[in-house]
């Protein structure tokens, strides 16, 4: 009989986070049952291979959505890590905290004590943070945060444009100031991807106390109301993992609300649909499903010195051995070294325009490279409007849920795209790019009106990867809040929900970092600790947001 004291389903950012603080002083068993299996391949290890695991069924679960009806019906990928480490092996290792009025957002929603003040020591535990701002920053934890070298000239560029621009730097957006150009930050270590399952996995199952099962989870057994185990299959026969604590449930923002309604926790209208006996009518699980969206804005460069040049066989066969024998050179960066954010208009307070700036024109899944030389910026709003759902499609635990995003629903959405897409026009302009700037490849100078960028949007748009919020964080008087601000399931004992499922609204960038620090906030709450300390560090606000957007 396979028992302990808290089981977790689930080997992603919060899952593994929550397996290592769980463990740590020695008094708990925890168990981790992740379907996927190791992350050893160079395939993932390799920051510069980030994008061919995202198309493997190795790694990926290979979710998609169905039809998207304001994106001409298109069907986009829905990449979640079924591997060791879940969605953090497997993403861009970009990281970014999120701003701080994100959080205070989550808190003034119902998520009491998630706000800026009370998750900032939670990210500088988890930080191993190296060039970051002095006193915001964490350093000795067990997530390796680092710059990439900045040597190619075109993130230089980038930078200066946004000055020439008129618009803010920042030397760290993960410090007091997030808004403006700047480096962006890696989870990169050594030359290596740094995930959650290398962070703290691995290091929790050195100790005897933590051991992990590799099983597919189908649901979690509720007996009287309380959890009281998951059952899993594993090697074809099907067997219960008992949890003589807590069950937490921290299998990302697809997965989790699939597993919670398999469990009978969900709208009970749906469950009935398919005789699955409703335990708790919880009518907001899989619902307030977010994402972030972004376009490539590719142009030409007239200087070969854009990574277009290393993406023939021979070049790449070079930059994989440098790689392997010293995880060192082209390899041993995921390309992303500048970011900006930005607000889009007068009156918005804190940014909502976030900018990834790479030497090369290529796609994000690496399918598509330009024919020429090429630079390009993905930008994308941060705070869609839209809403989405995922449901389940059959009763039977294998079938993939049925995921609805509805990108594009609100009207704003197609006003905030044009706008990025004509501000990044703006920043390529600038004389910092005047020694580079070839021809506009993608959308093509010629296309202009309101209506050629729609059509664009429409047909290029694609995800960031970023799928939160579809057991949203809330008070328990909320009829669509599945967790309280403790992260326990509303209306079943010890039971609970942590990972990026629970944001009340998607935050401002990559959602690797939120993803890792809710994990460590809610392990305190299992554990019944009391909280860290909150932090009285005040963000930096533009003191101009009411007049001009720079």
């Amino acid at each position: 009989m396979l028992e302990a004291d808290f089981v977790i389903i689930g080997s992603g950012s919060a899952g593994s986070a929550m397996a290592y603080r769980l463990s740590e002083d020695g008094k708990h068993s925890v168990i981790v049952i992740e379907f996927g299996g190791s992350d050893v391949g160079p395939l993932i290890q390799m920051p510069s291979a980030l994008s061919i695991p995202l198309n493997m069924s190795l790694y990926d679960w290979g979710f998609a959505c169905e039809p998207e009806p304001h994106l001409g019906g298109r069907v986009l990928a829905t990449p979640r890590g079924k591997v060791i480490g879940g969605s953090s092996s497997i993403n861009g290792m970009v990281y970014v905290r999120g701003h701080a009025r994100d959080f205070d957002h989550w808190a003034e929603q119902g998520a009491t004590g998630w706000g800026f003040a009370d998750v900032l020591p939670y990210f500088k535990r988890m930080e191993d943070s190296n060039g970051g701002e002095n006193g915001w920053r964490g350093h000795g934890g067990p997530l390796s945060v680092q710059r990439g070298s900045g040597t190619n000239p075109l993130y230089g560029a980038f930078v200066e444009a946004g000055r020439q621009a008129g618009f803010e730097l920042t030397d760290d957006y993960n410090g007091a100031k997030q808004e403006g150009f700047g480096p962006m930050e890696q989870t990169i270590r050594g030359g290596r991807r740094w995930s959650a399952a290398s962070a703290y996995l691995r290091p929790a199952l050195r100790r005897k106390n933590v051991s992990l099962v590799k099983g597919f989870a189908r649901r979690v057994i509720i007996e009287n109301q309380r959890a009281t185990g998951v059952e899993i299959e594993t090697r074809k026969r099907i067997q219960v993992i008992k949890a003589r604590r807590e069950v937490i449930v921290a299998a990302s923002s697809i997965n989790s609300p699939k597993i919670l309604m398999l469990s009978g926790i969900g709208p009970a209208e749906h469950l009935r649909e398919y005789g699955i006996p409703v335990v708790a009518n919880r009518p907001g699980v899989g619902r307030n499903l977010q994402d972030h969206m972004e376009l490539y804005i590719q142009q030409e460069s007239t200087q070969p010195i854009t990574l277009n040049s290393v993406l023939n066989p021979f070049s790449k066969a070079m930059i994989g051995a440098q790689w392997l024998f010293f995880k060192s050179g082209l390899g041993a960066t995921n390309h992303f070294e500048a970011a900006a954010f930005v607000r889009s208009r007068a009156g918005v307070d804190y940014p909502d325009i976030q900018y990834h700036f790479i030497p090369a024109a290529v796609r994000y899944d690496g399918k598509a490279a330009a024919k020429a030389h090429g630079f390009q910026a993905h930008v994308g709003p941060m705070r869609s409007k839209s809403r989405g759902s995922v449901k389940l499609r059959s009763p039977d635990p294998k079938s993939k849920p049925v995921i609805r995003f509805n990108y594009m629903s609100h009207p704003d959405d197609w006003t905030e795209f044009r706008h990025c897409i004509r501000l990044t026009r703006e920043i390529f302009g600038q004389s910092a790019f005047d020694l580079y700037r070839g021809e506009e490849l993608s959308p093509g100078s010629h296309v202009q009106s309101d209506e050629d960028l729609d059509a664009f949007i429409r047909d290029h748009a694609e995800s960031a990867y970023h799928p939160c919020g579809t057991c949203k964080m809330g008070r328990t008087d909320d009829p669509m809040s599945v967790v309280d601000p403790e992260c326990r399931v509303i209306g079943v004992e010890g039971l609970r929900v942590a990972d990026s499922s629970i944001f009340p609204r998607v935050t401002n960038g990559n959602l690797n970092a939120p993803s890792i620090m809710t994990g460590e906030k809610a392990a305190d709450h299992i554990l019944g600790r009391t909280p860290l300390a909150p932090s009285n560090q005040e963000p930096w606000i533009n003191p101009r947001w009411q007049v001009s957007d720079r």
